[in-house]
């Protein structure tokens, strides 16, 4: 089993460097962390943390759209695009289970992504480190935050699979998985806002509302990071709402998520047809 795995993630790890996808993720992760890092640590001091804390904290907030943009535009046509190119016939005759495609697909971009977290985190963190050497206080909320954003990027890349399998074409699965994103990443934290507005310390914002951050994975990982940080106090918005928030619970969510977005592309690939 795990011989057949690390066959298919290295066969796709091959098409991921050929298709360039180790780099643009490696610049995007790369480019934003440092204008992160070079203007999200100013607060620092009145804050009472270390730079490379307010770093990490800003970071949070980045993560939160581009590790789940980066994992969707790698996986939307990992199902439909070998049915477009013809080889998923070929790949369903070899002695491979289903989900052990789509593992080893995860083992690959999984990969991939965290080569890319490593540099746009290394390099954010040299930096601050480089600024102020006391910022090394703040390398367990950066460890924290690299191995959260790798589960957060897994659970969009198991998204990105089931998308890929439904829409069994690349356009199509393309225009899903940017609705995807818009709607768990943007729309979703606008609406959930525009409702506690409205409610004004009803029952949606006093049990409705926690419940509705952790039962979304982006919402969930920001939470916990940010609860988990001594920088709580430069967040806003919803994630302010970490606070009010156990710190079981958003780690709870964000460890289960991955694999209910795996459980979810592994019934829609049964579904495919080659």
């Amino acid at each position: 089993m795990i011989v057949r795995i690390l066959a298919t993630a290295i066969s796709e790890a091959n098409i991921a460097r050929r298709n360039r996808w180790v780099l643009i993720a490696v610049v995007l992760m790369v480019v934003f962390s440092l204008v992160i890092s070079a203007v999200g640590s100013a607060p620092s001091g009145a804050l009472g943390a270390d730079r490379l804390s307010i770093t990490v904290a800003s970071l949070t907030s980045l993560s939160v759209y581009l590790v789940p943009l980066v994992a969707l535009l790698m996986s939307f046509d990992a199902v439909a695009g070998e049915v477009e190119r013809g080889t998923l016939p070929l790949l369903l005759t070899y002695p491979v289970a289903r989900w052990e495609i789509l593992a080893g697909k995860l083992a690959a971009h999984t990969c991939i992504l965290v080569i890319a977290l490593v540099a746009g985190y290394g390099a954010a963190a040299f930096v601050a480190v480089a600024n102020d050497p006391a910022a090394v206080a703040g390398f367990g909320a950066l460890w924290r935050l690299t191995w959260t954003s790798t589960l957060l990027g897994a659970t969009f890349l198991g998204i990105g699979y089931a998308l890929s399998s439904l829409a069994r074409r690349a356009s199509g699965a393309a225009g899903l998985a940017i609705g995807v994103w818009l709607g768990l990443v943007v729309l979703y934290d606008l609406a959930l806002l525009a409702v506690v507005v409205a409610d004004d310390g009803g029952t949606f914002t006093t049990q409705v509302f926690p419940v509705a951050l952790l039962a979304n994975p982006a919402d969930a990982f920001r939470l916990f990071n940010l609860s988990a940080s001594q920088a709580t106090a430069a967040a806003s918005g919803i994630g302010g709402a970490a606070a009010s928030i156990a710190l079981w619970q958003s780690l709870l969510s964000v460890l289960v998520w991955p694999l209910i977005a795996l459980g979810l592309a592994t019934l829609a690939f049964k579904k495919v047809e080659p």
